[in-house]
């Protein structure tokens, strides 16, 4: 490709940005560019303000080394082949598939949305989309597979929704699919604007939520999930380190190395829950009671002893009931609370291991590290070391 490093020796590249400003999505994304750049030899970037499916006025006549650009529409995908240069795509449509692309695990995102869902005890899914996205397609794909196999079905609503001029069709459509599913549900909605309109629609039909739906977004733009009502729980992408490592692989492509069709899929963060989901779908008043606490206390280093105490009980039915629940130990789900808190802590601060450790639930940081390598994960400081390459 024309425009490398090699051929413009003795000066900054010029990189064009192509994402749009619009979403906490694609704004963490250019923070993750920018901490690259802060960590290495800068760039001269070209970023202009725009939103969703157009790429910045000015592009066509922007001379440059390298793009790293959100292709998700016909025109972006010719504006930037193009320029004949080294490229690096961060969306995950399906299009200009010959670039080497940096995107979201929708498997990971999947396989946790569905844990958080079936945690609130819950026994009826459904999945809401947007057929506009190729990406909203691959993140239905993996949350219905991990409820498979959790042996459970999962509702699809038939997203038709082209443009805005088609919204009140797809309204009236999504208005009848929540109101003739199954009570409590888990509706795991593509991103979180979705999730909002989910959310109003169950105000309109006078649906309770959490108590017969809960919500879950993707995304996790705070303000957003905060303005919602109730205040939505959301999948947290790591979209700073997706930029990082996007700048990453443009600087040494620009730099001469070959990168072909490369995926690279950043797994996210967590769940940041809030009050969408803070549902206990269990109909056992003690047993629900029991989870929670457990829910509440468990980074406090509570252990099962601690539960029955809270609500009194025989530890073999208590155990029995969870078990024929939930699929697992009680100590289980204890533990899997405090490892999402502890992997959360470890990507987005910089407290010590030893303090994360001690907010997580744990003893110690010797113990967090036996419970991550009993998960097949790094140490602590390991998985921290690449998690934050985009220097949160």
């Amino acid at each position: 490709m024309a425009g490398s490093n090699s051929s413009r020796a003795g000066r900054h590249p010029e990189v064009a940005l192509l994402i749009e400003t619009s979403n906490s999505y694609c704004r963490e994304l250019l923070l993750g560019i920018h901490d690259y750049l802060c960590a290495h030899e800068g760039w001269a970037v070209y970023l202009a303000e725009h939103g969703r499916g157009a790429h910045a006025a000015g592009f066509a006549d922007w001379q440059g080394d390298g793009i790293i650009a959100r292709i998700d529409t016909p025109a972006t995908e010719a504006a930037v082949r193009a320029k004949r240069l080294p490229t690096v795509n961060v969306s995950g449509s399906e299009l200009a598939r010959e670039f080497p692309a940096v995107i979201a695990d929708g498997a990971a995102l999947g396989r946790l949305a569905a844990a958080h869902l079936l945690e609130r005890g819950l026994r009826h899914f459904a999945y809401c989309g947007d057929c506009r996205f190729a990406w909203a397609q691959d993140y239905q794909q993996h949350f219905v597979a991990a409820l498979r196999r959790a042996g459970h079905g999962c509702a699809l609503f038939d997203s038709q929704l082209r443009d805005a001029a088609s919204w009140a069709g797809e309204r009236r459509r999504l208005t009848h699919w929540i109101a003739a599913l199954p009570k409590p549900v888990g509706i795991m909605a593509c991103y979180d604007l979705r999730g909002q309109q989910v959310l109003d629609i169950c105000r309109q039909l006078d649906l309770r939520v959490p108590d017969e739906v809960a919500v879950l977004g993707q995304h996790n733009d705070e303000i957003v999930c905060d303005f919602c009502h109730p205040p939505l729980s959301s999948v947290q992408p790591n979209a700073r380190l997706a930029g990082f490592q996007a700048a990453a692989l443009l600087d040494s492509m620009m730099r001469g190395r070959r990168a072909g069709a490369l995926t690279v899929k950043i797994p996210p963060l967590g769940v940041i829950p809030r009050q969408s989901t803070d549902v206990v779908a269990v109909a056992d008043p003690q047993l629900a009671a029991a989870v929670r606490f457990m829910r509440d206390h468990a980074c406090n280093g509570i252990d099962v002893s601690d539960v029955l105490r809270a609500v009194p009980m025989s530890r073999t039915a208590f155990e029995r009931k969870f078990r024929h629940h939930f699929g697992h130990a009680p100590y289980a789900a204890i533990l899997q609370v405090r490892l999402q808190r502890a992997r959360l802590l470890l990507s987005t601060t910089r407290l010590p291991v030893t303090e994360v450790s001690a907010q997580a639930g744990f003893s110690s940081g010797e113990q967090l590290a036996v419970a991550f390598k009993k998960h097949g994960w790094p140490s602590p400081r390991t998985f921290r070391a690449h998690q934050g390459q985009a220097g949160r």
